[in-house]
């Protein structure tokens, strides 16, 4: 599909979808609840889609009633089918750790792309216990029982391995330690985690910087719950808001533990400066902080080495796309600058790079400039309503699904 998006102000009031990362959590600590739980305001996205095919796999009964998904929890998690991954990051490192709780061998497939992204942490893990971890071209087969005892992994990552290994060893009998041997990022996100373990009945706890208490013989809880906004969604239209454009965005708290709320904080300083800007504990916002820096006054981002490791390289993939809007970066190992210039129109179309977030960012660039983005289907991953909130927002955009 091709985005053709017309330069303009934006203005008006958008509400933005429920947050993914949340209700992935929620809906995995619901399989693993015995009795029934409802879950409102559970946003249909293509990544949604895949952790509740894979429950479905693993024998949880998933029904959807719009935007509500009901969620029948089992004791016993035993894989019926291969786990469909789709593309998606985190239903694979949330889903392969419950595969491993000794109830025969399972098959999660992706695509390739999803396959070839890094998992040594599961791997070294199946290794050290003894089990079979057998990576191919599109799936992954793993078997084996996890016991409770001491996990040692890097926390520099990806906070989904630890977030993972807390759903899973939660189920066992006696008490687990999860040791991270780097420094943490993301730590937002395993917070998240233990949110939603909390919220049925689980609780976990950090016990210092770098290390987590997971107790053993614990019961999760049904219940109902609501999925609050998501921030990560919200900085693409918050980035119109800090360039100067009457919008308002809805659906999200300040009051919220997801780290993205800081991009608030963020495209003031952008705004003000050209400031140095670190992204550790908040990767996603990446791609329009580039954005509005190359809009406004510059910036460097620091923490930048994890970009590499997203649906795309995302750094490299937003420095070949401002590139052709007149706008120069500067890679180095860690850190990515965006030098100050004025955006032109693209000399061609630009490129979605497969990944959500690159093409909403690109969008929102095109809001100054004009120009086509092709590749637009990407943003079905986590926000299938972007071009048409975003055309709410009095923005021209034409859309064209026979040209991809």
């Amino acid at each position: 599909m091709t985005a053709e998006i017309f330069p303009g102000q934006a203005h008006g009031r958008v509400t933005v979808p429920p947050s993914k990362s949340i209700a992935h959590r929620y809906l995995i600590c619901a399989a693993l609840a015995e009795g029934e739980s409802v879950i409102h305001h559970v946003p249909a996205s293509d990544d949604l889609l895949a952790t509740c095919d894979a429950l479905s796999a693993l024998g949880v009964f998933i029904a959807w009633e719009g935007d509500t998904v009901r969620v029948r929890g089992t004791k016993r998690l035993v894989p019926t089918k291969e786990l469909a991954c789709r593309e998606c990051g985190t239903t694979l490192r949330l889903m392969l750790p419950l595969c491993l709780l000794g109830e025969g061998e399972a098959t999660l497939t992706g695509t390739p792309k999803l396959i070839s992204r890094p998992l040594g942490v599961y791997e070294r893990l199946c290794e050290e216990d003894g089990f079979s971890f057998l990576r191919g071209h599109d799936r992954v087969t793993v078997s084996g029982c996890l016991t409770p005892g001491v996990y040692r992994i890097p926390g520099n990552v990806s906070s989904q391995f630890v977030s993972g290994l807390l759903l899973a060893l939660s189920r066992l009998e006696g008490d687990s330690v999860i040791e991270m041997t780097t420094e943490v990022e993301s730590r937002s996100y395993i917070g998240l985690t233990l949110d939603a373990m909390a919220a049925f009945g689980v609780n976990a706890e950090w016990t210092g910087e770098r290390s987590l208490k997971v107790p053993g013989g614990k019961s999760y809880r049904a219940g109902e719950h609501a999925v609050e906004g998501d921030w990560s969604s919200a900085a693409f239209f918050e980035a119109l808001t800090a360039l100067g454009d009457p919008v308002t965005v809805e659906g999200v708290t300040i009051a919220s533990h997801q780290s993205d709320k800081a991009c608030r904080t963020y495209f003031e300083a952008l705004r003000a400066d050209t400031p140095t800007l670190s992204v550790r504990d908040c990767p996603d916002l990446a791609p329009i902080l580039m954005t509005v820096a190359a809009l406004s006054h510059g910036a460097t981002l620091t923490d930048t080495a994890r970009l590499k490791l997203k649906e795309s390289d995302r750094g490299r993939a937003m420095a070949q796309e401002l590139a052709k809007c007149g706008i120069r970066t500067i890679q180095e190992e860690n850190s990515i600058t965006v030098l100050s210039g004025t955006p032109v129109p693209p000399s061609e179309p630009l490129f979605g790079h497969n990944d959500h977030r690159i093409v909403m960012a690109l969008a929102i660039l095109l809001t100054r400039v004009g120009g086509v983005i092709r590749n637009a289907e990407a943003v079905s991953k986590s926000y299938p309503e972007f071009f048409d909130h975003l055309a709410a927002l009095q923005i021209k955009v034409e859309t064209d699904k026979r040209n991809a």
